[in-house]
């Protein structure tokens, strides 16, 4: 919520047109309760309106800047990134076919019964040379 005195030149305003910001050209007071507000909206058209106390609740000062910005937290976007290239790491894998996945149906049984037995050698051979 925003009041009437925050209308300054330059402010970005959201409701006063009901599909978007407006920034502020000009304000002139008509009394304590009366705005006359002149704008331009995105596509550069003028507009004028009064705006009376009544519409304070529906007026909110936008927030300068851009809508996106690079300041997060690097290690927590590489964090994320890897969590979602192991998740879709059976679509470019062959090692990784055996996998179950909830998209797609499960490859040939021929398939899961040797990556199986070849996965069961490979284990047994690490625990008698105590390898981990």
């Amino acid at each position: 919520m925003a009041r009437l005195e925050d209308l300054t030149r330059g402010a970005s305003v959201k409701g006063i047109l009901p599909d978007g910001l407006v920034t502020v050209v000009d304000v002139k007071w008509h009394g304590s309760s009366v705005v006359e507000l002149t704008y331009k909206d995105a596509a550069g058209r003028l507009g004028n309106e009064l705006l009376y106390r009544h519409r304070e609740p529906t007026l909110e000062i936008a927030s300068v800047g851009k809508p996106w910005s690079f300041d997060g937290d690097g290690a927590m976007l590489r964090l994320v990134s890897e969590a979602h290239r192991i998740r879709l790491a059976y679509l470019f894998d062959p090692v990784l076919s055996h996998v179950p996945r909830r998209t797609a149906p499960p490859s040939d049984h021929r398939g899961l019964r040797r990556n199986a037995a070849s996965a069961a050698v490979a284990f047994s051979s690490c625990r008698r040379s105590g390898r981990r």
